[in-house]
């Protein structure tokens, strides 16, 4: 079969895109250094250059600093808030939203504390909040790429449904719920989904790992090839409900004994503050201790049997991430050789890199990811000229 002929609306795209993705990666760079790294042209630099910027895609930052005598040329950078996606997080008593630009950064935070609800009245307070959020930041709809939606329940592939949701009582909310009240595309993700595209995206160098979200309550993420892994039916990676004792405390599933009963933040803390109950454990206090040192026996038990099948990276995440020291990291590690049949080695538990509103961060990416691979998007009103 004969190869199908590049066109030259499809190289000038090429050319466009690659050129882009350089000034992403990089950063402030010149048409110099465009050309070196990429071997094209000086006039196809150039003309990209100037339609790019004519576009808004990029913008004119300075001089590129430079050794060499004589006049500095042109810096460009990437107008990050050219596009820009939503990420809303609804939690039990909070909604949370966060406008992130094309480098995942956050633009804002707001909170309100909002008790959920499965009522109409509740999403339409909730999309109240998202639209005072998009209002505030003063750009046009065709800026808005999107407004994910995390939540506490598994989610259908196509993201329009919470397909189980028992934590907050919604299984069945389909997604327009919002998009009767919002003009945006919207989807729903499965919070630890969301912690996990934020670590994937915070990671260049991570390709598969276990991503375990240890919050208020426990959940995870499986991470294959650098996407997160859903499964046939959507809840492959929910370790919470595996049980440890049959006979342990009820879970919310309606089981035994499941690990979201011993790890947890909820079961962990029992109502007290983080802080306060961490200061008591690094002070020595017994009772603190003793609970932590059985939630890290806890921990590697789990880890010790999902690594037993699949033996990658597992990351530790959540809020409860950034207590954890690297002295609870050897306990674990000790604990976990204690009950493993295999010799292992250190290095295979990490913490997250984005302990902090990963989850609604995460839900915004997707929206973000899907504009910088399409090559279309970076050429918004000449793709019809050409």
């Amino acid at each position: 079969m004969a190869r199908k002929k590049i066109t030259p609306v499809e190289i000038k795209n090429n050319n466009r895109k690659q050129i882009y993705d350089y000034i992403y990666k990089h950063g402030k760079v010149s048409q110099n250094d465009i050309a070196a790294a990429l071997r094209l042209s000086r006039p196809t630099i150039a003309t990209n250059v100037a339609e790019l910027e004519e576009d808004g895609l990029i913008f004119k930052d300075g001089q590129q600093d430079s050794d060499q005598i004589g006049r500095k040329a042109a810096a460009y950078s990437i107008a990050a808030d050219y596009r820009i996606a939503i990420g809303v997080e609804l939690t039990g008593h909070h909604i949370k939203v966060i406008p992130v630009d094309l480098y995942g950064r956050k633009l804002s935070r707001t909170v309100w504390n909002e008790t959920f609800i499965n009522t109409d009245e509740y999403y339409s307070k909730a999309c109240s909040c998202i639209k005072e959020v998009i209002d505030s930041l003063d750009v046009s709809d065709e800026r808005i790429l999107g407004v994910g939606i995390a939540m506490q329940g598994l989610v259908s592939p196509d993201g329009n449904t919470i397909i189980y949701g028992k934590i907050m009582n919604c299984t069945g909310v389909t997604i327009d719920k919002f998009t009767e009240h919002l003009n945006y595309r919207c989807t729903f993700i499965h919070d630890p989904e969301g912690a996990a595209l934020s670590e994937l995206w915070a990671s260049p160098e991570l390709n598969s790992a276990v991503y375990l979200s240890m919050s208020e309550h426990l959940g995870g993420a499986m991470i294959v090839n650098r996407n997160v892994f859903r499964g046939r039916s959507g809840h492959s990676a929910t370790f919470e409900h595996i049980q440890i004792d049959p006979n342990g405390k009820q879970c919310y599933c309606g089981k035994k004994g499941c690990f979201e009963t011993v790890l947890s933040m909820k079961a962990l803390l029992d109502g007290r503050e983080a802080d306060e109950f961490f200061d008591a454990v690094r002070s020595g206090s017994e009772p603190e201790k003793a609970k932590w040192q059985e939630y890290l026996k806890n921990l590697a038990i789990m880890i010790d049997g999902i690594h037993l099948v699949n033996d990658i990276d597992y990351i530790l995440g959540g809020h409860l991430a950034p207590y954890f020291t690297e002295e609870d990291i050897k306990i674990l590690y000790d604990n976990i050789r204690r009950i493993c049949p295999f010799e292992e080695e250190d290095g295979y538990i990490k913490i997250s890199k984005m302990p902090s509103h990963n989850i609604n961060i995460g839900a915004a990416l997707p929206y973000i990811k899907e504009f910088l691979d399409n090559p279309d998007n970076l050429r918004p009103e000449r793709s019809e000229q050409q």
